[in-house]
């Protein structure tokens, strides 16, 4: 099994001390990772900051450390609207997809991730369906050109169900275009882990994994000394085993579906037990060895 550390975890998004990419890399041999995937954008691996000497000197420092550079995460909307429609946002985007693969091509890596779209409720949904599903093609047709493979995960509003994710990639059809299938949407909507694993397995390309619990959400009403029911619950991260998703269903549907990639584990919200150094660190640790002691389940 190939474990990677998504570098996200060590940007300092949500308030956790941020490292640099090449101390990133460091932290990621120490704590026992085979490789990472690189958050494609500031304050790590924006193509705006990676010309080629960069690219080749961040390979050079990962095959050092023992480590294989999995790809690039990109962060898509391809349903975003600009305030004005002489803006062409949807090209932009492309374009940038492209940047995505042509640096990591450069860096060695294999796949590039993206995600779909968040809802648009002035598109009916065949509209917002078909401009996701032809610019997909047009990312993985120049993916392929590259050399790397496109791999969409199942993050946005668009096709977040694992039935719809399935047909909207098998609507785009191309080689190019595969899945960065993980568990902790399905899981956290109630899906039955195992067959929905076990259907996306042939057309996935590497999971992302994390751990949640839920906090339940409630205000406070004075006219009525009580309190109403918020929606929906706040989802903290908790150390990989300990919270929601039930990891065992969806490796076990992985697996009896063919599964043969990477396991990228990433630290992407606020932490239950704190932002130091020290708990990221602890997190990202235990999760190696979760990750690994599926296999020997």
């Amino acid at each position: 099994m190939k474990v990677a550390l998504h570098t996200v975890s060590y940007a300092g998004l949500w308030g956790q001390p941020a490292l640099s990419i090449e101390d990133t890399l460091r932290r990621a041999a120490d704590l026992g990772y085979d490789g990472v995937l690189l958050m494609g954008k500031r304050p790590h691996a924006s193509p705006l900051d990676l010309p080629a000497e960069r690219c080749a000197a961040l390979r050079a420092l990962a095959d050092g450390l023992g480590l294989t550079i999995v790809g690039l995460a990109g962060y898509t909307d391809y349903l975003a609207r600009s305030a004005g429609a002489e803006v062409p946002l949807l090209e932009q985007t492309l374009g940038a997809v492209d940047e995505l693969c042509r640096v990591c091509a450069a860096l060695g890596g294999s796949l590039v991730r993206v995600f779909t779209g968040y809802g648009r409720p002035d598109l009916a949904p065949a509209e917002a369906w078909r401009r996701v599903t032809e610019a997909l093609a047009e990312s993985a047709r120049r993916a392929e050109a590259h050399g790397v493979t496109l791999a969409v995960q199942n993050h946005h509003d668009l096709a977040v169900d694992s039935g719809a994710f399935e047909a909207l990639l098998r609507g785009v059809d191309h080689p190019a275009c595969r899945a960065a299938f993980d568990a902790w949407s399905p899981a956290l909507r109630g899906e039955d882990l195992y067959q929905a694993a076990l259907r996306l397995a042939p057309l996935t390309l590497n999971t992302t994994v994390a751990d949640y619990v839920t906090r339940p959400r409630w205000q406070y009403q004075p006219n009525c000394i009580n309190y109403q029911r918020l929606e929906p619950d706040e989802a903290v991260a908790v150390p990989l085993g300990e919270g929601l998703v039930a990891y065992e269903q969806f490796w076990c549907g992985l697996m009896d579906g063919g599964y043969d990639g990477w396991v990228t584990y990433e630290m992407c919200s606020p932490l239950r037990d704190g932002n130091s150094a020290a708990v990221l660190d602890r997190y990202a640790r235990l999760a190696v060895e979760a990750i690994r002691g599926w296999n020997a389940d």
